[in-house]
């Protein structure tokens, strides 16, 4: 079996839902710390004029004490915000209509109050978008230990993985020699950003993927795959 995982993110870039592509089963890992200035809570999408942060507001007090999945929304406000950026930005590409009216509601619930459990709406949406049927597990339901490397390792233990997929800056931090231990496969992923058809002038990379999803439709998932590899 193989398995990925990554923490929660506002409106994910196209390398994530590769990652997802390659496995068996993903981890959706809110059990991290919360991080400041980072894709926890915010991501770009593509206008005429720039590339604007959309930013998720957030009680950020105390983080380093707080699991992400602790994080609490500050307000409502940015709500109707971010989706008239949205619109404006991409209610002229050819697949705008198909996707917009879910991600619009999803984004406008107030129900929603923590943000692991938006960034989780979004990504099981996006995934359907993306026909992926790789299934998805909260590391909150089990009852990981360790930190960093051990950690990642306990969740292999403990979800029966053969393979795991690291992320490429999980080189910095991967004690491979007890995954080979464990009889664990390790990866690391190096992602080849793919070019796309976009509107509003030169193509910029590493925007959300509903950047290509608006412009691109289904025709996506295999652009996220294209000079990349398909198996590991």
């Amino acid at each position: 079996m193989i398995l990925s995982a990554h923490q929660p993110v506002y409106l994910p870039w196209l390398g994530l839902f590769h990652k997802i592509a390659l496995s068996d089963l993903f981890c959706f890992f809110d059990i991290v710390q919360y991080q400041t200035k980072d894709y926890n809570n915010r991501n770009k999408v593509k206008t005429a004029e720039d590339t604007p942060w959309l930013t998720v507001p957030v009680n950020s007090k105390n983080h380093l004490e707080k699991k992400i999945n602790e994080i609490e929304i500050v307000g409502d406000h940015w709500r109707k915000k971010h989706c008239k950026i949205i619109q404006l930005a991409y209610q002229n590409s050819p697949y705008f209509n198909m996707y917009f009216v879910e991600l619009k509601r999803i984004i406008s619930d107030t129900k929603i109050k923590k943000l692991s459990d938006l960034n989780f709406r979004i990504l099981i949406f996006l995934l359907s978008c993306l026909n992926l049927k790789t299934k998805v597990v909260k590391a909150s339901n089990y009852n990981f230990t360790g930190k960093k490397s051990d950690l990642v390792l306990d969740m292999c233990i403990k979800l029966k993985a053969k393979k795991y997929i690291f992320g490429s800056e999980g080189k910095n931090y991967a004690e491979i020699e007890k995954f080979k231990k464990n009889n664990i496969e390790v990866c690391f992923q190096n992602y080849n950003h793919p070019i796309y058809s976009q509107l509003y002038g030169n193509f910029i990379p590493y925007l959300s993927v509903i950047d290509l999803l608006f412009n691109m439709g289904s025709s996506s998932s295999e652009i996220i795959r294209s000079n990349n590899i398909s198996k590991v």
